[in-house]
């Protein structure tokens, strides 16, 4: 640039109209153009999103919008929600990782780190058996390399595992010691730690133990109790922790539903399509056949029909007209509308249905707190009997008393180091979740598993659930002198132009009785009230009784017969031809096959049964009579199901939800346990913590039996876990000393460690065979 040319004044500045900064100008500073106005931009990243929506920007809009001061984020304890962290760690009190407060998509970090330190302690846990057990299979490996060389690579191959691998287990172990919050975590890190510092000893100072515990020089070393402890327990946090990832799935899947683009109209008339956060309340938008409405509002132009599924949980389409609300992310069918923003961000239907499936995702506590509960009692106890162990050989103990005294304590240690603990949960959790994939339920986590063992009521929804999901042409009443081959013909001609789901159950009705759907002039759809045109030169009109009314039709002959099938829980529809009443076509959604069964297996459980739809009442009672349900709440929206749960719940009652929609996430969520089908939607089975596989309510009470055996499974891994315990504590003390002259080597408690694990694991195999 010439010396003497016109450049920015240096000191001049402006507001940069995407961030809010305070711009410098300068000759090169970023701007933009709009209209009459000149911008100035910050960074790159700020000009290239006023490109993608100039008028959001350059109206003053971003600022109306405001600056909203973002808080940091927030974390909590699934287990302990009174715990409240500004940074992820772990719960002071339980141990667990802590969650986000807010509904998140994030991964989870620690799922990640967890699994890769799970795969480094079992890579390095085979070799490290190998040398120590092979000789009990015959592999000589630890006489072929000798045996100082063998004990130098165990030292080699655990050191990394315990210093890096464990580092979290010994984290919170500690946490747990200077919180005064003895749990699980401090049993593992202090067992950990014996077996490693005793075989650290061992290795390089063996002249302070006895000749006894000598075996050519060298004293028998237990790395490899302190690695396999280490991956055996990684291996049920990964369990855990994938558990709880799920809930992240859900929320992804949820807000995969809103689109990510709105078509915003301006006061000129021009269009184009914005990001949907740029959105704000009072903005007119166009949503085009096929597209998913953006936000919350309301209908001020066009007729069409929405799929309303995803709120409602029912397949049949909601007519909508201006002046008619609409909601974000419900899907529109057919025609264009024109809508008026209403509700935005987190205010609208779809945020907060997010916001519930979180909440109550993370209001459940895991099954593994019942034996944090024992742990509370047994660590302080365990830890209590190695002092005294140390203090009375020390004091009474033969020469030298020191050897004697840390041998004894280390032996209580490593034999109440919680090996079979760790795994007692999971390895009937994974076993169960096998057993219940054979019979067609899927098991996501234990908690489930434990709430459905003693669940007393069952909230079902009707569509997806007890019905079929998708409408079908269920009668044919013939009314006129038209036969019913015709009053077929007719009608699949007619609503072939149709996208009604009504329509497509006409359609595919008349082709299942070998009718085929022929051409149709003049097709016209009337808003809320039905379709007409011309059929082979006749004039056809089908539609309900306000359609027949407006072209000057009575429907008293044919209301008792349209009555008694709507009171069976049928859509009936007036066919007109000619200008005569010709027939009544009625559509359902028809019960599944098994629903009737599978309502008396549940009564036979004890089960009581409620049925909680979206439907109309006379519908909606109809079915439950007709299957034998208990009671029925008709025309209830999302929240209402999850208020309908907290309600049950306060009168101190055990709650399982069977549910297939979106509708139901919510609920799904919040009930004690959720049941998902599995020909339902995608966000129903990540709330649930049950899925059924075919969507088949039998499958419930399949579920019910696999719950039981599996919490009676789970209560008899802890006693063998606890049982070994009890009995060999006070045996590696050194009781039978006085009696028998030997102490209780560390090798005997290891093995009596390893037992316990063996008895646990052979116990929840038993779950493969139960009887379902």
């Amino acid at each position: 640039m010439p010396k003497d040319a016109a450049a920015p004044d240096s000191a001049a500045t402006a507001i940069d109209p995407v961030c809010g900064m305070t711009v410098t100008l300068k000759p090169d500073t970023r701007t933009e153009t709009f209209g009459a106005q000149s911008f100035h931009f910050c960074s790159g990243k700020c000009q290239s999103k006023f490109q993608t929506d100039p008028w959001f920007y350059a109206s003053g809009n971003a600022a109306k919008r405001g600056k909203v001061a973002v808080a940091g984020t927030q974390y909590t304890c699934p287990m302990h929600p009174q715990i409240i962290r500004d940074a992820p760690g772990s719960c002071p009190i339980c141990g667990m990782a802590l969650e986000t407060l807010v509904p998140t998509d994030a991964p989870s970090h620690e799922l990640t780190d967890f699994t890769r330190r799970m795969w480094v302690s079992a890579a390095a846990a085979v070799p490290l058996i190998a040398l120590t057990m092979g000789p009990l299979v015959g592999l000589q490996l630890r006489n072929l390399i000798g045996h100082q060389v063998a004990t130098y690579a165990e030292f080699v191959l655990a050191t990394p595992i315990v210093l890096w691998a464990a580092l979290p287990f010994f984290r919170r172990g500690w946490e747990s010691v200077i919180n005064r919050s003895p749990n699980m975590w401090t049993l593992i890190s202090l067992g950990v730690a014996a077996a490693y510092l005793y075989s650290l000893v061992a290795t390089f100072l063996p002249g302070l133990f006895p000749e006894a515990y000598r075996m050519g020089g060298m004293v028998g070393t237990y790395y490899e109790a302190a690695v396999v402890i280490v991956a055996l327990v990684f291996v049920g946090q990964v369990l855990e922790l994938r558990a709880r990832e799920r809930t992240g799935d859900a929320i992804r899947a949820l807000l995969d539903m809103a689109p990510k683009l709105a078509r915003r109209i301006l006061p000129d008339g021009s269009e184009y399509d914005v990001p949907l956060e740029n959105i704000m309340a009072g903005d007119r938008l166009r949503v085009r056949p096929g597209d998913a409405v953006p936000v919350d509002g309301v209908v001020i132009e066009g007729n069409s029909s929405l799929d309303e599924s995803m709120l409602t949980g029912e397949s049949m389409p909601v007519e909508k007209a201006p002046g008619d609300p609409v909601t974000g992310a419900t899907l529109n069918k057919n025609g264009s509308l024109v809508i008026e923003a209403g509700k935005v961000g987190a205010d609208t239907v779809l945020s907060q249905i997010v916001a519930m499936v979180s909440n109550a995702r993370r209001s459940r506590a895991p099954i593994q707190g019942l034996a944090d509960r024992v742990s509370a009692i047994f660590v302080p106890t365990v830890v209590a009997v190695a002092f005294l162990a140390f203090a009375v050989w020390m004091l009474f103990g033969p020469t030298p008393a020191l050897v004697f005294a840390v041998a004894a304590a280390v032996s209580v240690l490593i034999i109440a180091c919680p090996c079979a603990l760790g795994l007692a949960t999971p390895i009937s959790i994974t076993t169960a979740a096998g057993r219940g994939a054979q019979a067609g339920v899927l098991i996501k986590d234990a908690e489930a598993l434990e709430r459905m063992a003693s669940v007393d009521t069952l909230i079902v929804d009707k569509t997806g659930t007890l019905t079929m999901g998708k409408p079908v042409l269920t009668d044919t009443v013939v009314l006129g002198d038209v036969d019913e081959v015709t009053i077929l013909t007719l009608a699949a001609a007619l609503e072939k132009g149709s996208e009604h789901p009504l329509a497509e159950a006409i359609v595919e009705g008349a082709a299942a009785r070998g009718i085929a759907a022929g051409a149709t002039d003049g097709f016209e759809a009337v808003t809320g009230k039905g379709v007409r045109g011309t059929v082979t030169g006749r004039a056809v009109a089908l539609g309900n009784a306000a359609m027949m009314q407006e072209m000057g039709l009575q429907t008293a002959d044919g209301e008792a017969r349209a009555d008694a099938l709507r009171a069976i829980g049928k859509t009936a529809m007036y066919l007109a031809v000619d200008g005569a009443l010709a027939g009544i076509l009625a559509v359902a959604d028809p019960v599944k096959p098994t629903a009737a069964e599978a309502i008396r297996a549940l009564h036979g459980v004890g089960l009581r049964i409620i049925m909680a739809t979206g439907d109309n009442e006379r519908t909606a009672r109809a079915i439950a009579a007709s299957l034998g349900i208990d009671e029925v709440r008709a025309g209830v929206l999302p929240e209402d199901k999850k208020s309908l749960i907290d309600q049950l719940r306060r009168e101190g009652h055990k709650i399982a939800m069977a549910g297939d929609g979106v509708n139901d996430a919510p609920a799904l969520a919040a009930a004690d346990v959720g049941i998902a089908m599995g020909t339902g939607a995608d966000v129903a089975m990540e709330s649930a913590g049950i899925t059924l596989l075919g969507g088949d309510l039998l499958g419930i009470v399949r579920a019910r039996k696999l719950a039981r055996a599996t919490l009676r499974n789970i209560k008899q891994n802890l006693f063998f876990a606890f049982a070994y315990n009890v009995v060999g504590v006070p045996v590696a003390a050194g009781v039978l000393y006085p009696l028998t002259g030997t102490l209780l080597s560390p090798m005997i408690a290891a093995a009596a460690m390893s037992l316990s694990s063996v008895s646990v694991i052979t116990n929840a195999l038993r779950l493969r065979r139960v009887d379902l």
